[in-house]
């Protein structure tokens, strides 16, 4: 029904629709679509009314009939399901976010099994599959480096590869490694922790302290890359924003026959000093003419975390255009 101010309503029919699966706890889902799109959306006997401008609301219509869909088919929706739809007109970009339910990627480990959640993600997985080296360049929450190491575990229980090697600069917030108590191992365990903890969620303690043992999973510094060549190995280099144009070099340079290489990172983060070029930042200009490698680039859409980890992303990001409008796409 159409409205003198321009609004008009348009029903939903769920009926054959669990309402809790669809709207979430406490009607999160549908508060999540009010702040992205000006409408009013009101539920009473198994019809959803969506009341707004024209054409906002034939989107949130078909953005809600299509999330109906897939509780249909047996989907819990979460928030990022939520937002794989949101803001999204194009068809085919909306037939892709569909696929992510369709034809899910999975990964199944000793723990669990891990699907891709957001069609970012699944670019970087398609990514990964098709090109020996990728660059993944996003904000934290995003996977980066969670599916990075899943790729990699599997491509080791796969065959595809011998062995997993997992970097990480040892620079954070300007420390120095020297002035910290310990030996080397004590040293540089804190910096690399997010690389066990990824490991830990995949594969069993056992298998992990084999792997470790036997030299078939590596988690080392950069520095301790150099002079090195790695033959059929998976090679991730996370944070990378944290490394100079010369150590990116050198790490590209290490890759052997059979090997692949991620490089992760977060390209607001960088905690070099401003004596320091990220290789990360030049590195983008610098490959930019080479053919079968990959910069996959993800955003807050991509964000997996808790809901205002998406928010905070997107305030960062405003801010930074506000601070200086020229800044942010770093070579992109």
């Amino acid at each position: 029904m159409s409205h003198a101010s321009g609004e008009t309503t348009r029903i939903v029919g769920i009926q054959d629709v669990d309402p809790l699966s669809l709207f979430g706890r406490n009607d999160a889902n549908l508060r999540l679509v009010e702040r992205n799109y000006p409408v009013q959306l009101t539920y009473r006997d198994g019809k959803l009314a969506v009341k707004g401008e024209p054409a906002t609301v034939d989107e949130v219509s078909s953005v809600l009939a299509a999330l109906a869909d897939l509780v249909r088919r047996g989907a819990v929706l979460e928030e990022h399901d939520i937002h794989n739809f949101i803001g999204i007109s194009d068809p085919a970009d909306r037939d892709a976010s569909m696929q992510l339910y369709e034809r899910p990627v999975l990964f199944s480990f000793d723990k669990r099994s891990i699907r891709v959640k957001t069609i970012g993600q699944a670019r970087y997985i398609a990514a990964l599959q098709k090109h020996d080296i990728v660059f993944a360049i996003g904000p934290a929450g995003t996977g980066k480096t969670y599916l990075a190491v899943a790729a990699a575990v599997h491509a080791l229980k796969s065959r595809h590869v011998e062995r997993i090697v997992l970097v990480r600069p040892a620079v954070e917030a300007g420390e120095n490694l020297g002035f910290l108590p310990g030996d080397m191992k004590d040293k540089v365990d804190p910096y690399l922790r997010p690389l066990y903890d990824a490991l830990n969620d995949l594969l069993s303690y056992e298998k992990i302290r084999r792997f470790l043992d036997l030299g078939v999973i590596e988690v080392a510094p950069l520095a301790f890359m150099r002079g090195r060549t790695l033959n059929n190995a998976f090679v991730i280099l996370d944070e990378a924003q944290n490394t100079t144009v010369g150590q990116m070099k050198m790490f590209l340079t290490r890759l052997g026959y059979g090997s692949k290489a991620v490089i992760t990172g977060d390209i607001t983060q960088i905690d070099l000093g401003a004596q320091h070029a990220s290789g990360l930042v030049e590195i983008q200009a610098i490959l930019s003419g080479v053919a079968d490698l990959s910069f996959v680039y993800l955003n807050e859409r991509d964000v997996v975390r808790h809901h205002l980890v998406r928010e905070i992303v997107r305030a960062f990001d405003e801010h930074g255009r506000t601070e200086d409008p020229g800044k942010g796409n770093h070579g992109r």
